[in-house]
Order: structure tokens, then C-alpha cells, then sequence
């Protein structure tokens, strides 16, 4: 299909086709065996290996592209492939297959005192609507964890990884085809067209949830436009706080690793905050380590005293996902300011506290209301691999159904099942 299509007509078409087809194979994945979901991961895994000189091949022409247009060196960073990068994609696949398969999972199971046995059981939750931006990765990420939890999915990647996206989806259907497995399972918009994506948020006939991965116009605009629900994944808009009990040599490698390490991932620390009595010993070694690694530094009053190097932070500064090498840095008057400016600012994504006071780690934890709170580590660990999800479809931001990483049993809903012998109620 052409990334093109003629008109809107031609989009509603193609889309209302996926959508049928989805909704006919989830029938069939719900009661697909284990091993034959696990043998199609498998196989997709080896296909990504046996075939990454052509993904390369695919990726590159997104690259050029993307250089064309002058996107970013932290957009250009999502969007590429590399050896390790198509590596990690097959050992997700194959680690999502090592898993448990959570379908008919009994989740609990009780008798009443009228002799009914009622159980709760994992079942699909159906067609699964993935949109996503400009990683690739997302494509086998999300198309093996759907394939995994029983759900056919339509998965419409960014315009700027189209033939990357294109290419791992032939990977995994190939995948499939060698389980003896339908195509339709896993499928992909075949265009562009932005009117896809508008489509997609009315087809309820179709569609039982919609998980948008990407910056804030994306997420902001399913979240108003979509008729479908969704697994709300707001922007990272991420925070590392370091408290006065902190050991140094912890805080300053893990504040670096926490934004420099990717700064154009959604686990990237985008504020720092240091606790006051650190002002004058931490904080300008902090900023100095920041700078070395090439970290444009956006602070506050007090923190750009310490350096003529530092820009002088705005108000807009403490509400940004940066995406890119660039963080804003506030001295704060200890934990109760810190923990006042995250409830105030944060995106509910992830945020982490370096301290050696496990008192206020407890505090900070237990305080905070975002969806991964951590102690003592790199906010870049927000991810459903480094969480033992082998992959993840996205960070769920809000409180409904998933939170978090978004893995095999969050892609799952149950049903009860009450097994009687004769009784009636009265």
C-alpha cells in the first residue's frame, strides 16, 4: 500500500478493512495455545536477526529524511537503529515468550455458602489501537506483548520511522506465518495520512482501547479527539530530587545517567532538584558534570549564581519534557518543597529521590503520586525490559486499569466464572 492515499474516502476505507479484520482474528488469537503464540515470538526474533542488514537498509532511509527535515540529535537519537538496538528487539521478543501466558490465569477463586464456585479469570481485552512516534522499536515492542496477552492489534507508527516500522512488522509476520498463524493478528496502517490517526479514534466498532505512545501534541490530541479508551501515557516530564542526606558520588552519577544517558526517552530526568544545604558543595559540581557531557543547564536564581555558564530558567521551564540535552535545575528548601513542586509540575511518569536517608526515601515514595517513584537510581530504568516485562506497549500515567509499565497482564481485562449445581435464588 502506498503511504499515500488519494482521499478520505480511500483512508476510512483502508481503516474500516483493518478494523474488520482485527475484530475477526481476535476470535480466533483468544483461543490460540501458548506454544503457538510462543513459536510465532520466536520465529520473529530470528527474522529480526536474519534481516538486519535490511532494517538497517529501511532505518536509513527514515534517517535521511529526518535529516532532511532537521529533526533534532535526540529525535534523530529514538529514531535509529543500531546493531545493539535490533539485538535488544529480538531478545524482548524472545524474553515476551518466556513468560507465562496470562490468558485463562486464575486471578482469584472463592466458594459462597450457597455452594458457588466463582473464579476470576484473565481474558484479552481484544483489538488493541497503537499510535505511536518516531521509535521503531515500538513496533516489535507492542506487537509481540499484544500477541502474547491474545489481542490483534493495529499499530500506526510516526511518519518518521515508515519504513523501519514497516520492515520490523515484516519480521513479525513472518513470524506468525511460521507458527501457522494469521497476518491479521498483528497489522499496520498502510499511510501517512494524518487522517488515519482520526479514523482510528472513532472506530468503537472495532477498537476496545487505544494506547498512545509520544510527545505531548500527540497524547493531547488522542486524549481530546478519541471516542475509544485509552491507556492515558502523558509526556515523562520526569524528576530526580536531591535530598541533603544524599551521597555525593551517587548523586552525581546517577543525576548524569538519569538525563544524559537517552535524553530523548519519556524515563529521561527533566528537573533536578537539590536540597538547599547542598547549594554551595554539590550543586556546582552537578552543574559542572552536566556541562562536561555536553547538558545545557537552565537554572533557577540560586543555581545560576554558581555558573556564568547556566541560563536563567523560565516559568515554562519547570512544565517541559525536553526530550533532548537540556535540564532545569532548582535549589529547594528540603524534602516537603521538593515533594510540593513534583505534585505541582510532575506528569505522573516517574520520579527518584537520592538520599541516604531511608526515612525520606519512605517519605518520598509513599508522598509522591506518580505512577514509578524510586530511590536511589536513574529515573532511565522506567522501562517494562528493566522491570522484568521483557517489553512494554508504554508508561500508563493515569489510575485506570494499567499504571506504570504497560506489560503482558496489564493488556489483559477477566471475566467471572460461577459454576453451580442446580441453585436457584430466591
Amino acid at each position: 500500500m502506498n503511504a499515500a492515499l488519494q482521499n478520505k474516502d480511500d483512508v476510512d476505507s483502508v481503516m474500516e478493512d483493518l478494523g474488520n479484520r482485527a475484530r475477526r482474528a481476535a476470535r480466533d488469537l483468544a483461543k490460540t495455545p501458548p506454544s503457538q503464540k510462543n513459536t510465532a515470538l520466536i520465529s520473529s526474533a530470528d527474522q529480526i536477526r536474519t534481516k538486519k542488514d535490511y532494517l538497517m537498509k529501511q532505518n536509513r532511509i527514515d534517517l535521511d529524511a529526518g535529516k532532511e527535515k532537521k529533526l533534532n540529535a535526540a529525535l534523530l537519537d529514538r529514531l535509529a537503529l543500531t546493531d545493539d538496538r535490533i539485538e535488544a528487539m529480538a531478545k524482548g521478543l524472545e524474553a515476551i515468550a518466556t513468560m507465562a501466558d496470562p490468558i485463562g490465569t486464575i486471578i482469584a477463586e472463592w466458594d459462597r455458602p450457597n455452594g458457588l464456585r466463582i473464579s476470576r479469570v484473565r481474558t484479552p481485552l481484544g483489538v488493541i489501537g497503537v499510535i505511536y512516534e518516531s521509535r521503531p522499536n515500538v513496533t516489535a515492542d507492542a506487537g509481540a506483548l499484544c500477541l502474547k496477552s491474545g489481542n490483534t492489534c493495529i499499530l500506526r507508527g510516526g511518519s518518521e520511522s515508515y519504513h523501519s516500522s514497516r520492515a520490523i512488522l515484516e519480521c513479525l509476520q513472518d513470524g506468525l506465518k511460521i507458527a501457522a498463524l494469521s497476518g491479521d493478528y498483528i497489522q499496520m496502517v498502510p499511510t501517512k495520512d494524518r487522517a488515519a490517526v482520526g479514523k482510528m479514534l472513532t472506530m468503537t466498532k472495532y477498537i476496545d482501547v487505544i494506547v498512545p505512545r509520544g510527545g505531548k501534541a500527540l497524547t493531547e490530541r488522542i486524549m481530546q479527539e478519541s471516542r475509544i479508551p485509552t491507556f492515558q501515557h502523558l509526556v515523562g516530564l520526569c524528576h530526580t530530587y536531591i535530598h541533603g542526606a544524599a551521597d555525593p558520588v551517587k548523586a552525581l552519577t546517577i543525576a548524569v545517567n538519569a538525563k544524559m544517558r537517552r535524553p530523548g526517552i519519556c524515563g529521561a530526568t527533566e528537573t533536578i532538584l537539590v536540597d538547599q544545604s547542598l547549594t554551595d558543595t554539590l550543586t556546582p559540581t552537578l552543574v559542572d558534570n552536566l556541562l562536561t557531557a555536553g547538558c545545557e543547564v537552565r537554572g533557577d536564581e540560586g543555581v545560576s549564581a554558581l555558573d556564568n555558564r547556566v541560563k536563567a530558567a523560565t516559568p515554562e521551564d519547570w512544565d517541559t519534557e525536553y526530550l533532548d540535552s537540556i535540564v532545569a535545575i532548582k535549589i529547594v528548601s528540603g524534602i516537603d518543597e521538593a515533594i510540593s513542586h513534583i505534585i505541582d509540575h510532575s506528569s505522573d511518569h516517574t520520579e527518584s529521590i537520592i538520599t541516604e536517608d531511608m526515612e525520606a526515601a519512605e517519605r518520598f515514595m509513599d508522598e509522591v503520586p506518580s505512577a514509578i517513584v524510586m530511590h536511589n537510581t536513574s529515573t532511565q530504568f522506567a522501562d517494562g525490559g528493566e522491570f522484568g516485562m521483557g517489553a512494554e506497549i508504554g508508561i500508563a500515567t493515569g489510575k485506570l486499569h494499567a499504571r506504570g509499565p504497560v506489560g503482558v497482564e496489564q493488556l489483559t481485562t477477566f471475566k467471572y466464572k460461577v459454576r453451580g449445581n442446580g441453585q436457584t435464588r430466591t
